[in-house]
């Protein structure tokens, strides 16, 4: 049965798992596992996770088309049950990032968000590299997105990605300056904040999640989507806090639940001893290039027994070394993440065998 929790909204940015057989190269058609894939939601929902589906965890612009994504957003919507929580990313990824007119930005967003919701999901509005390319003015996205928002028939997530995790969106908001942006991105959120569930804020930046959370309207979430620095966001300040929507709570999605039910106990100190561990972990796996985490999420599901082989679409998994990889395991060991330590282990040591590596081992 699915929990809910009552301090927090926490929601999991979930990956797709690849079919290993198939021609799953860099720019050939994603082909998905879709047993797999769907297995892991259902997994996420029983430790009583909400997905955040079609985001850039499930590679979004790094190998999933939008044809796979469209499948994607249905099939999950068909797993999900009455209480799961399914929120999935809207964006413009058909027409390219390639600058073109704003009616063509329009368009593509408004026939994603027709499949999200013909699949009864909740609205993800992702930043479109289409749009960071063609708009000229911070008045260009004001516009827009009032647009968007007024043809979403609930409400909606906003998602701020920014550069470290896509240098396409250098700029958004139609600035490179922080402050200007987020000026931009509050005026956006004040003047709909009736449409508006909540902003993901995926800067990698504390202090600026912090300041522009304690502008937001009442009534508007904060998402964090800071893998570096979420337990502190989450747990929050005598302000307020974030509620979550995170990459790094794939593989670490059973701690994540350990810590909300933590949280919803009053047991603030308990979340912390769960979660900081994890931290170390985290930045490893989102270090620079920052868009290559992909690689380590996927790597931590094989490791921990959610699927059989270490395959992704688009061929991401040469994205990272061997070297990281072992950092990754090392730091997962520690924080005490595998259901399976020896599976993890045994599965290392057959990626270390194939790079020409001695075995690890426990001890």
């Amino acid at each position: 049965m699915t929990r809910t929790f009552t301090s927090r909204v926490i929601y999991s940015a979930a990956h797709v798992v690849a079919d290993p057989l198939a021609d799953n190269g860099p720019g050939r058609p994603a082909s998905v596992d879709w047993d797999a894939t769907l297995a892991f939601r259902r997994h996420l929902w029983d430790l009583g996770l909400g997905v955040a589906d079609a985001m850039d965890t499930a590679q979004r612009g790094m190998g999933l088309d939008w044809e796979a994504t469209r499948q994607l957003i249905r099939r999950s919507a068909e797993a999900a049950g009455p209480d799961d929580l399914l929120a999935c990313g809207v964006g413009t990824d058909q027409i390219g990032a390639a600058p073109t007119d704003l009616d063509a930005v329009r368009a593509a967003y408004l026939e994603q968000l027709a499949v999200v919701e013909d699949a009864g999901a909740g609205t993800i509005l992702m930043c479109s590299r289409a749009l960071a390319a063609s708009a000229k003015h911070p008045d260009d996205y004001k516009r827009l997105y009032a647009e968007l928002l007024g043809e979403v028939s609930g409400k909606a997530i906003l998602h701020w990605l920014g550069p470290m995790f896509d240098p396409a969106l250098e700029g958004y908001w139609g600035s490179s300056d922080l402050g200007e942006a987020a000026d931009t991105f509050v005026e956006i959120i004040t003047e709909n904040a009736g449409k508006i569930d909540g902003i993901k804020m995926s800067l990698l930046d504390a202090e600026s999640e912090i300041a522009l959370r304690r502008r937001l309207p009442a009534g508007v979430r904060c998402y964090t989507g800071d893998d570096f620095n979420y337990p502190r966001l989450i747990a929050g300040d005598e302000f307020g806090h974030s509620d979550a929507l995170l990459g790094i709570f794939d593989p670490l999605a059973p701690l994540a639940s350990r810590a909300a039910q933590r949280l919803d106990a009053g047991d603030v100190a308990g979340f912390h001893a769960i979660l900081d561990p994890t931290v170390p972990l985290a930045r490893k796996v989102f270090e620079a290039p920052t868009f290559n985490y992909k690689t380590g999420v996927v790597f931590l599901a094989w490791l921990s027994g959610f699927q059989d082989h270490f395959k992704m679409v688009g061929g991401l998994e040469s994205a990272r070394s061997v070297a990281h990889f072992g950092q990754i395991v090392d730091l997962a060991l520690e924080a005490g993440l595998f259901p399976n330590e020896d599976l993890a282990i045994d599965r290392f040591n057959a990626l270390l065998k194939v790079a020409g590596q001695p075995p690890r081992s426990l001890a």
